[in-house]
Formats: structure tokens, C-alpha cells, sequence
């Protein structure tokens, strides 16, 4: 299943109380857009989330992997704090600025959804946290594939 993914695409593998996310895109902002959907079609059928409010996040990770991290990390913080889900996304750009010791990763990205309502939307589950586990960001034939655990 994992090895037939589509770029772009994303899919689910059971991972004990944890789900495997693996996501990829054409350019490493793509697989990180599919990344985030993947998580939240953990939590609801995203197809019925409508883009009526728009959250902007900007993070940044002395890597990539917190960088990723940090990205679904802040997404989560919109879904616990405000009650959203998220259907679309967009990674306007992730870059390495500085060098040596003081370069990091920083990512601008814009993400669209709405306030979630058990009466039109599916509740799957609640993801409590993304990690580290099994985490993997590579380019692997002209698409980048990214890889985590969440916390279920």
C-alpha cells in the first residue's frame, strides 16, 4: 500500500495507539500540505470541511523534522484552542536562512477550514500529539516523502 503512494498523496498504516502518517509531494512544501491533510483526515472526513476560516502559521525548526514538527504541532494548537479542522492547505514557502550554528528552517504557510460540528462532520478520532517516532523526510525519485507518528 505505502509503496504504491501517489505523488501527491498521502496514506494511513496502523501503528498501535499511534498512526503512521506518510505523505508525498513534488516539492517539499506539496508533501508537506498532503502531511497536515493526512492528519486531519485522521480526525474527520475532510471532504465535508469547508475553507470558511483561514489560520496563517509561520514557524520555524532548527531542521527540517522540527520543522515539520512544529508545522502539524501548531495546526493541532488551532483545532485544540479554537475547535477547527483544516481541508486545505498551503505551504508558501519553507527555506534555510543563516549559517553554520545559527541556520534554521522556516516555513510560512496558510491553512483553511472551519469550526468542527458533530452534526456535519464525521468525528474519527482526536489526535492528541504529533512525534518524532519514525520520522523521515527524503526525496526519493523526484518526490519528497515525509513520514510520522500521531499520538491517538
Amino acid at each position: 500500500m505505502l509503496a504504491e503512494l501517489p505523488c501527491p498523496g498521502f496514506a494511513h498504516a496502523p501503528h498501535t495507539a499511534d498512526v503512521l502518517i506518510v505523505a508525498r509531494g513534488r516539492s517539499l512544501e506539496e508533501a508537506f500540505e498532503q502531511a497536515a491533510l493526512g492528519v486531519y483526515e485522521v480526525v474527520t472526513d475532510t471532504s465535508k470541511v469547508e475553507p470558511r476560516v483561514e489560520r496563517r502559521v509561520e514557524t520555524s525548526g532548527m531542521d527540517l523534522y522540527q520543522l515539520l514538527y512544529r508545522w502539524i504541532e501548531d495546526l493541532l494548537f488551532y483545532t485544540d484552542s479554537e475547535g477547527l479542522v483544516f481541508s486545505r492547505f498551503k505551504v508558501e514557502e519553507i527555506k534555510r536562512v543563516g549559517e553554520g550554528d545559527e541556520a534554521e528552517y522556516q516555513l510560512r504557510a496558510r491553512a483553511w477550514g472551519e469550526k468542527f460540528n458533530p452534526d456535519k462532520h464525521l468525528h474519527r478520532t482526536i489526535v492528541k500529539a504529533m512525534t518524532y517516532a519514525m520520522m523521515e523526510i527524503v526525496k526519493e525519485n523526484g518526490c519528497w516523502r515525509v513520514q510520522f507518528v500521531i499520538d491517538i
